[in-house]
């Protein structure tokens, strides 16, 4: 698959689809809801997070207000996977109708709940809420541009800070919320959906007079004597027997802003400029890698198609003859050749699951609101690949002469996801010591589990047949029966210093927006701007193709005709690289402070940088795959 050519024109058609705008447009996924005056607005709470320990925890491991039955939603398999856990929650709004200082509860801390606060204050927790399938966000003001405004996720369960003239420091809950719900009416009915969801936080300790008791009124924060919060000048401290009365407001702002384009805020790309500049680096690029290969193909194909004419000087004679020499050799089987046809495999699985994951996220049907669609549509397009897979393991297999095919059809369907399910299994058992809502409940490890099995497995082996049972492949020149010896290579071409050099050029196409998705992931930000991702992820196969084409080239003129796995590894060194920067990025841009969260990290990126190595790989092999046999049967072998 990775061996299609991207024809310009079809590139570029592509560019003015759908990037005429940066952003994508999506279809919302869920059915818009109409709301009439009075009606009650359900908020829902959904995990805790922090990005100093990359640990989700479900609302309630807090003592928070609790309603009094709590209900689980029901979460899908990418919600699951992602660790949301989503519930009711004690605040309800009704629709248009303000509200001035609501009493949830009163809690008295005991030591294990100051202890727990405390912990999540500490670690810098947020608290994320939904409302009509709307995130909450804390929106701030940005300090370089005239009204700008970001919006943050989720409001910090608390604070750290000192009483004036005080030394020590201690921690504040905040424990008022004044909600501010945005909404668009209808000009033609008195109807109005939900555009927006957002709150400013407020530490304060609050007051009343005499016993507490149901009817009781605060003198800190009432409605009836129009007293509203406004500040934290006198914030509530965490600390054991401490009382803490938990309150909000809602007010309610009419909006210009459509249903329909209710997450454009959301998604805001403040940085689009940087994105440019990126994919304009890239594509230079490719531009000279393109110049390379045409300069190798015209020089080699023209001169030895007219058959050395007079004009061609002794040394493009005597360099053409390098790559020549070889001929009885090029297409000799690799040691290993099962293992390549498993990895090749493996990494045409990944390139399917990819392209079509990025052509619906275009289309716009991986809607952010849609939370777990992109982490399902990418589960069940890998297990469906499968065919794919067996199919193009299978037919290269056949190429080696290798009769038992049953056995690498076994290592394709489960080398690669065994690794990786091993690497998963650890560490969420790490997460299951913590207590964290991010580990991954029995019945759905089972499910990933029978996915495999049921589904990605039996699709190998389909694929393999058919592939097996197709005629096999022939090499366009006859391979001699006895190995030529290879010469001694000069320094630049030996295979570790060429491999690792062939990694550079694909890692730096796409270093850029490798440094936003990292961003996404680990600070907890939405990603949506796949158009500029396509575009970088054809770039990558151009670069990776256009690289391994090259070092082949000057592999075969230096007489080396082990090329197949030098082809592989030549473009996917540059997993090496995503690899390093990922440490980089962890150790400058990240705050986590807890070893199990640095294991967590470097575990997940290490299984990203083995599926981005299998993918890189699999498109310099059939690059390469491509070059050698067009060159060999281009022309007339003496």
């Amino acid at each position: 698959m990775a061996g299609h050519r991207f024809d310009v024109a079809w590139i570029f058609s592509l560019f003015a689809l759908f990037f005429l705008r940066a952003h994508c447009f999506y279809l919302p996924g869920v059915a818009p809801e109409d709301f009439q005056k009075g009606d009650p607005l359900l908020v829902k709470v959904n995990k805790l997070t922090s990005t100093k320990t990359q640990l989700p925890y479900s609302y309630y491991y807090l003592p928070f207000c609790q309603p009094e039955h709590i209900i689980d939603s029901a979460e899908n398999l990418g919600e699951v996977l992602r660790g949301d856990r989503i519930e009711n929650s004690p605040y309800v709004f009704k629709m248009r109708e303000p509200q001035m200082c609501n009493i949830v509860c009163r809690k008295v801390l005991d030591k294990k709940a100051a202890k727990a606060f405390k912990e999540k204050i500490d670690d810098e927790y947020r608290v994320n809420m939904i409302l009509d399938n709307l995130p909450l966000v804390v929106p701030i003001r940005r300090p370089d541009q005239e009204n700008a405004v970001v919006y943050q996720y989720g409001y910090h369960v608390g604070l750290r800070g000192k009483y004036a003239g005080g030394k020590e420091e201690k921690h504040f809950i905040n424990n008022h919320l004044i909600f501010t719900v945005k909404y668009h009416k209808d000009p033609l009915s008195d109807s109005a959906r939900i555009v927006g969801f957002e709150v400013k936080p407020f530490s304060v300790k609050h007051e009343y007079d005499g016993e507490w008791n149901e009817k009781t009124r605060l003198t800190t924060c009432d409605p009836h004597a129009k007293r509203a919060v406004t500040s934290s000048e006198s914030p509530q401290e965490v600390e054991e027997t401490m009382e803490i009365i938990f309150t909000y407001d809602v007010e309610f702002q009419e909006s210009d802003v459509k249903w329909a384009s209710r997450w454009d805020t959301y998604l805001l790309m403040a940085d689009d400029q940087i994105h440019w500049f990126s994919i304009v680096n890239s594509l230079m690029i490719v531009i000279f890698l393109s110049g390379m290969v045409a300069m190798i193909m015209l020089r080699t194909l023209y001169r030895d198609i007219s058959k050395y004419n007079q004009l061609e000087t002794q040394e493009e004679a005597q360099e053409e003859t390098g790559w020549k020499l070889v001929h009885g050799d090029v297409f000799r089987p690799p040691t290993n050749s099962d293992l390549l046809c498993v990895y090749v495999g493996t990494g045409v699985q990944f390139f399917g699951m990819i392209i079509v994951t990025m052509i619906f996220a275009l289309l716009g049907f991986l809607s952010p609101s849609n939370r777990g669609g992109l982490i399902i549509a990418m589960l069940l397009l890998w297990v469906f690949m499968g065919l794919f897979a067996g199919y193009s393991s299978a037919r290269l297999y056949k190429l080696f002469k290798g009769t038992e095919w049953k056995k690498v059809t076994l290592k394709t369907a489960f080398m690669f996801p065994a690794t990786v399910f091993a690497i998963f299994f650890v560490l969420n058992a790490l997460i299951w010591g913590q207590k964290s809502s991010g580990a991954v409940p029995f019945g759905t490890m089972i499910a990933l589990v029978l996915l495999w099995f049921g589904i990605s497995v039996p699709l190998v082996y389909v694929g393999s047949y058919f592939g097996f049972k197709k005629p096999a492949i022939e090499d366009p020149v006859k391979t001699n029966k006895i190995p030529r010896q290879i010469p001694e290579q000069a320094w630049y071409m030996n295979p570790v210093f060429s491999i690792l050099i062939g990694g550079i050029l694909p890692f730096g196409a796409v270093f850029i927006e490798l440094f936003f998705i990292l961003t996404s992931i680990w600070l907890h930000q939405f990603y949506y701007i796949f158009g500029f991702l396509f575009i970088v992820f054809v770039i990558l196969i151009v670069t990776c193709a256009e690289i391994t084409v090259v070092l082949c080239y000057f592999q075969l003129c230096s007489e080396d005709y082990l090329w197949w796995w030098r082809s592989y590894l030549t473009s996917g060194s540059s997993a090496l690289y995503l690899f390093i920067y990922a440490a980089f990025y962890f150790f400058t841009k990240l705050e986590i402070t807890k070893p199990v969260s640095g294991v967590l990290y470097f575990g997940y990126m290490l299984i990203v940088s083995y599926a981005f190595f299998v993918l890189t790989g699999t498109i310099g092999f059939y690059a390469c795959f491509w070059f050698t046999r067009r060159i060999y049967s281009s022309v007339k072998i003496d």
